[in-house]
């Protein structure tokens, strides 16, 4: 089965947790690893990486250096991309577990990249997934998110974009990523409150 037909199997059983009908573009991919510094060892992790559509990008960047944690609730996904990308450390483990698995490892992100939908980011127990991204990151850390353009005005979209002000310093939002199916954009925050 071809990337995107599988892509869009795992939508039809699960669209909740897939989010996407397929896999996201080369160009959009650029936009969500461009945090990513072109020097030292940085600790990248990605979040939902799906069929590894920005993993890609990512290991082209790192270049073998550095550390890259993908963490994919799909076990079928996290076992593929551990397999496609040896150099990439692929953990079946929800978005949620992301300090605990740091922590483990004696790790803090650099950059986390999140490919996850909407709904994973919901508030459990009144604290909102950005929340637990922004204690996982290094002082300067930063975190990339991307949203369909048209779902930017959605409830969620905008309770989102609150939790990203009210944890970083700085919140920006890309120009549209026409070349993506959807069209998207990239929420890009930096430098953590609670570093």
């Amino acid at each position: 089965m071809s990337t995107a037909a599988g892509f869009l199997w795992e939508f039809v059983k699960s669209p909740t947790t897939t989010a996407a009908v397929g896999p996201s573009s080369r160009a959009l991919a650029e936009q969500m690893v461009a945090p990513i510094p072109h020097r030292g060892d940085p600790v990248v992790v990605e979040l939902g990486p799906g069929t590894g559509a920005f993993t890609e990008v990512i290991q082209r960047r790192l270049g073998g250096r550095g550390h890259h944690l993908a963490l994919e609730l799909n076990s079928r996904w996290a076992a593929q991309l551990g397999e496609r990308f040896p150099g990439v450390e692929s953990v079946c483990a929800d978005a949620r577990q992301l300090p605990a698995l740091l922590r483990e490892r004696g790790l803090r992100a650099d950059v986390v990249v999140s490919g996850l939908p909407w709904v994973a980011h919901a508030a459990v127990d009144g604290v909102p997934l950005v929340r637990l991204v922004a204690e996982s990151l290094a002082p300067g850390g930063a975190f990339t998110q991307f949203a369909y353009t048209w779902t930017r005005w959605a409830p969620p979209a905008r309770r989102q974009l609150a939790d990203l002000r009210a944890e970083f310093e700085e919140t920006v939002i890309s120009r549209t990523v026409w070349r993506n199916l959807p069209p998207a954009v990239v929420y890009l925050a930096r430098r953590p409150r609670r570093s």
